[in-house]
């Protein structure tokens, strides 16, 4: 046996158990143990023989060319190296120690502050990742309306399919919520909501599998309907008892399913909304998740409170609920106006009481 590939591969089944003893995502340690194998494969060489300047080598290459890698994916896998270079250095497991015997060399931390990237900025996301205009909403949604009947009067299959794909893509922004959010929903997640008798069953949606941080299960969260999404309810009913059985779902407890009587993958999402986003017209730079930042913004703008905001779309820290919103000009020229207002009704109390 090659001494020298099958301590790296000991080392990262070692730091993969490590990460697992956390509870993190298998995609989550498998994404990182393929990082490590692909710098590993870049340089040419064993953790034991790496250097900052493999470092350097490594994310100028990535930064390259016709598709360079993001900001915020280059700080995290510099983070995720870094972790691992941590690990094989930690005297607690011993790696260093091994190497130092068996190649007279000992892993080292290659990651620095002066190699890799500051976090300095609060949002690092994609710009194309905006709320979209109350004009976009309404094209997005027209072009959803138009591709079913554009089905039904070609007479062509997947009408029930397209019925679905627009009150599915109406739903994500009516109650705010992510890709995996959305597609895991079952029809009991429907919920009353005693203080808003009048939309029945679907008075609340309850997110069961809401995004997990640092090892922790799904988090769960209620997202109540609010008065100017309720159109939402009648679309909602009409799917759940008249169009839905269209597809033979049987017993399945999938909100929304396929023709195969499954549930829908978030990556079918993805697609729906990318078809609907060009019939429409709209920038390609525009993604699913651009609905969610869509609801915070009008949730500010309709003038519910920032705790209220924060609690439906489940953020842990307000700062976060912050990053998302993109509000319209009308809403600040409108706050504008509202402040200049009580600025001059301030300024005639005070000369009215010294004219008294």
């Amino acid at each position: 046996m090659d001494p020298a590939p099958a301590m790296f591969d000991a080392m990262l089944a070692g730091w993969a158990r490590q990460q697992q003893s956390r509870l993190l995502g298998k995609k989550t340690v498998a994404d990182r143990v393929s990082l490590v194998r692909r710098f590993a494969v870049f340089n040419g060489t064993y953790p034991w023989q790496w250097t900052a300047e493999d470092v350097e080598a490594y994310f100028s290459a990535r930064l390259s060319g016709q598709s360079p890698l993001a900001h915020s994916t280059v700080r995290g896998q510099q983070s995720d190296l870094r972790m691992f270079c941590s690990f094989v250095t930690d005297a607690r497991y011993g790696w260093a120690a091994a190497c130092l015997a068996e190649f007279g060399q000992a892993p080292v931390q290659v990651c620095h502050d002066w190699n890799t990237v500051d976090h300095v900025a609060e949002y690092e996301g994609r710009p194309g990742r905006r709320a979209l205009t109350y004009d976009e909403l309404q094209a997005l949604f027209d072009a959803a309306d138009e591709r079913v009947e554009d089905i039904r009067r070609r007479g062509r299959k997947g009408v029930l399919s397209a019925w679905r794909d627009t009150v599915m893509l109406k739903s994500v922004y009516a109650y705010g919520t992510r890709r995996r959010e959305a597609v895991m929903l079952d029809l009991h997640d429907l919920r009353h909501n005693p203080r808003a008798k009048d939309y029945g069953r679907f008075g609340a949606v309850e997110v069961r599998f809401g995004k997990a941080s640092r090892g922790s299960p799904p988090k769960r969260r209620t997202v109540l309907t609010v008065p100017e999404m309720d159109w939402i309810v009648p679309l909602l009913e009409e799917w759940t008892s008249e169009v839905r059985a269209g597809f033979g779902a049987g017993a399945h407890p999938a909100l929304w399913v396929t023709e195969r009587c499954g549930r829908i993958s978030p990556r079918r999402l993805d697609e729906v909304f990318a078809l609907v986003r060009d019939l429409a017209g709209l920038e390609h730079t525009l993604e699913l998740h651009c609905l969610r930042h869509t609801y915070i913004t009008h949730l500010i703008e309709f003038g519910y409170p920032e705790r209220f905001v924060q609690d439906q779309v489940g953020h842990r820290y307000a700062a976060t609920t912050a990053l998302y919103t993109w509000v319209s000009d009308e809403y600040r020229n409108r706050l504008l106006e509202d402040s200049l207002h009580r600025r001059a009704q301030r300024a005639q109390t005070r000369e009215g009481r010294r004219t008294r």
